[in-house]
Order: C-alpha cells, then sequence, then structure tokens
C-alpha cells in the first residue's frame, strides 16, 4: 500500500484501495467545502442517497472496476455527507435530470425508499434542489455529472477516470454550463410532482 497521504492522492489511486478510501476522502472534500454547485444528469446525488441506494450503487463500482470489496465502509463514508447539509452555513444547489429518477439502481424498493427521501429533501436548510424535467428546452447539451467546490475545484465523474480541475478557465466553463443548464430546471412543487411522478410509476 501506498505510504503517500490520502488528501495528495488522485481519485484513481483511491479507487484501488476500495470504497472506503475513495468515500472517506470525498467526504473530506465535501466537509471542508462551504458552497458546492451539483450537476447530476444519470443518478441521484450523493449527498442525498439513502444507505440502501448507497450500496447498490458501490456494489455497481466495485463489479465494475475489482476493486476490493468493502461496500459497507464506503456506504458509511457516503451517508455521512447528509449530517453535514444544513451546518456551518454550508449551500447546496443541485440539478437532477428527470431521467436520474428513474434510473433502476437496486430494484423497486430501493428506488422507492430513494424518492421518498428526496421529497423531504426539498426542505433541508441551505440546499436548492432543482429538476430538469425530460421535455425541457435545454440551453446547452447534457454533458456528464459534476460538482464545483467552492468555486476552486471542479470534480467530474466519468467511466475512464475521475478528474479533478482547478484551472480557471475549466471552472469558468464549468460554471457557465451549470448556469445554461439551470435555466432548463424546475423547483419548488414543480420539482416535487416529478418526483411524486416518478414514484408513482413504481406501483
Amino acid at each position: 500500500m501506498s505510504n503517500t497521504p490520502a488528501s495528495q492522492k488522485t481519485w484513481d489511486e483511491l479507487l484501488e484501495e476500495g470504497m472506503g478510501p475513495t468515500q472517506e476522502a470525498f467526504l473530506d472534500l465535501v466537509g471542508k467545502t462551504k458552497e458546492s454547485k451539483n450537476y447530476c444528469p444519470e443518478v441521484v446525488w450523493g449527498n442525498l442517497q439513502t444507505p440502501d441506494y448507497v450500496r447498490a450503487m458501490l456494489r455497481l463500482v466495485v463489479n465494475f472496476f475489482e476493486t476490493p470489496d468493502d461496500v459497507e465502509d464506503g456506504v458509511r463514508a457516503r451517508t455521512a455527507r447528509a449530517e453535514l447539509i444544513g451546518k456551518g452555513g454550508r449551500t447546496y444547489h443541485v440539478l437532477l435530470c428527470q431521467e436520474a429518477l428513474r434510473k433502476n439502481i437496486g430494484g423497486a424498493d430501493v428506488m422507492r425508499g430513494q424518492l421518498n427521501r428526496l421529497l423531504e429533501s426539498f426542505e433541508l436548510p441551505g440546499l436548492t434542489l432543482g429538476v430538469i424535467p425530460d421535455r425541457s428546452l435545454l440551453a446547452v447539451f447534457p454533458g456528464h455529472s459534476f460538482g464545483i467546490f467552492d468555486g476552486k475545484r471542479v470534480e467530474i465523474e466519468l467511466f475512464g477516470d475521475c478528474p479533478t480541475r482547478t484551472d480557471q478557465q475549466q471552472i469558468d466553463r464549468y460554471q457557465k454550463a451549470f448556469g445554461l443548464l439551470e435555466q432548463s430546471a424546475v423547483y419548488g412543487e414543480d420539482a416535487k410532482a416529478i418526483v411524486r411522478a416518478e414514484l408513482a410509476a413504481l406501483d
């Protein structure tokens, strides 16, 4: 095992060690961040995932990357992110595509619990949660999942790797993308209605 501190390792290096180290490192990043913007076109945002949803997601990751099987360690670290919401003056602006609400992660029961969790999350302090409807006119191409942390760092999620961007040009580009995606989102009761519709479709 490498002696390099976790804070200096890339996500790919952490991934080789397992879900526990990877999720602990991300929890540390989230804990140090005061303002984040997150775009999730395919799956529910990590900070709002239920333990069952996380467990199913991380099982898929372990199977795909063939990493050490420490899923439960990863579940504990990822779900701990939710405890930071509403604390320390942190703010979160999250955009979910409607598709993320219907991607079947873990089966109908897991998705039912996850969608109910989302409905509760609209009232969380410091959280602005928007949904981009399937038929909403887009001002930019959909792209991939990303998070912007304190306007200084962008984390990107891809199959091949999970690059980090800290140069201002790239940060500005992702800020622009988020702003354009935000134009297509709905909030409040309109967003809740979409979640309720997807929940009803499971019955």
